[in-house]
């Protein structure tokens, strides 16, 4: 899946992961490969990713909002 975090000062993160733990506004949820497109707005967390070569990276958000369709997942964060 190709992953993009976007926060209104910059692009944080762009790249192909297998995984990606979200923090929800009505709990934490996972996506992997082939997801049902969805459209979820984000809490206060932490993001977590395993990439392709299944190293893990996570990253703080104040909150935002996910949209994955077709496995591509933008995640507008702030």
């Amino acid at each position: 899946m190709h992953l993009e975090i976007i926060t209104p000062e910059k692009n944080i993160y762009k790249g192909e992961v297998s995984l990606i733990n979200l923090p929800g506004s009505d709990g934490s949820f996972g996506i992997l490969t082939n997801h049902a497109p969805i459209i979820s707005t984000l809490k206060q967390g932490t993001i977590k990713i395993v990439e392709s070569n299944n190293s893990e990276k996570t990253f703080e958000v104040k909150g935002g909002v996910i949209e994955m369709n077709n496995n591509k997942i933008i995640v507008l964060a702030e």
